[in-house]
């Protein structure tokens, strides 16, 4: 059953949705809005505006629907759905939950009629890496280490958006390295349930390499997303070493990771902030 906190079916949905990380996704379309903007009314265009409100909400009930639907039972022993300090949803299921969850997904493909083909596989590819990471037959979050490497779906959205205003492709290194800094964001954020998803034999790459190892992964992963930043602005490659820092803080301190991961919402959203306002600052001088 679900937990008592959320009241009706929407208030349901929107913490089945996760609203402390909607702006896992729409922050990168924010960023690549305004990489991708060469004026500022590019930045209020019909896509950019399209693009963020998807990934706002829609996408964020597609992606943890998806992925509460398929964990239903491992999730009664996690506690981060269980207890009096849960702080998320447990699937209750329902045909009106699916369609919901469906929905969501589907209207994603509404994009592939109105953005370029450069910018809809990328919305495309956020999709089916979604489905596939928690759904059978594929179920990648099970498949180490491919339960981290998926995870770089969170930074297609801020493709799509690049391309939808700027009509080109984004910097490679700029790929790279938000991919390995979505790679290192989920594979921490699993340390928390190594303890519960052994017990319900779910391997991760935390399951397998165990809480230390794992920040140690993390914080690699972190350095190297730095290094590829900084070969497009030594600011951006600089600022993206917090999260190296704040990994080996974590491990070297008696910081629990379970506390810790909640600090991140805070902690993107503001590295979040000083990406964006560089790049509206290069708009405006433009």
């Amino acid at each position: 059953m679900l937990d008592s906190r959320p009241t009706g079916a929407l208030g349901y949905l929107l913490t089945l949705s996760r609203p402390r990380f909607w702006l896992y996704l729409a922050g990168p379309v924010l960023v690549g809005v305004t990489y991708g903007a060469s004026s500022v009314p590019d930045l209020f265009a019909p896509s950019a505006v399209a693009l963020f409100a998807y990934f706002l909400v829609p996408a964020n009930v597609y992606l943890y629907g998806v992925n509460d639907a398929f964990d239903a039972d491992a999730d009664a022993e996690n506690p981060k759905k269980t207890g009096e300090e849960a702080r998320e949803a447990r699937f209750r299921g329902g045909v009106g939950v699916a369609a919901v969850v469906a929905a969501c997904g589907l209207a994603g493909l509404a994009f592939v009629a109105v953005l370029p083909l450069g910018a809809t596989v990328w919305v495309v590819g956020f999709l089916v890496l979604g489905y596939a990471y928690s759904a059978p037959p594929f179920r990648l979050k099970t498949v180490p280490p491919l339960d981290s490497v998926s995870n770089g779906l969170y930074v297609l959205p801020g493709a799509a958006a690049y391309v939808a205003l700027a009509g080109e492709q984004p910097p490679a290194p700029a790929l790279a390295g938000g991919w390995l800094w979505a790679m290192a964001m989920h594979t921490f954020s699993a340390v928390p349930d190594i303890d519960p998803d052994r017990r319900a034999g779910i391997r991760t790459t935390a399951t397998v390499l165990g809480e230390r190892a794992t920040l140690a992964y993390c914080a690699v992963c972190w350095l190297a997303a730095a290094a590829a930043f900084g070969l497009l602005d030594v600011r951006a490659g600089a600022l993206l070493l917090v999260y190296p820092l704040f990994a080996a803080g974590v491990a070297e301190t008696d910081v629990s990771v379970s506390r810790a991961y909640w600090w991140f919402p805070a902690v993107n959203t503001l590295v979040g902030m000083a990406l964006t306002l560089g790049g509206l600052w290069g708009v405006v001088r433009g």
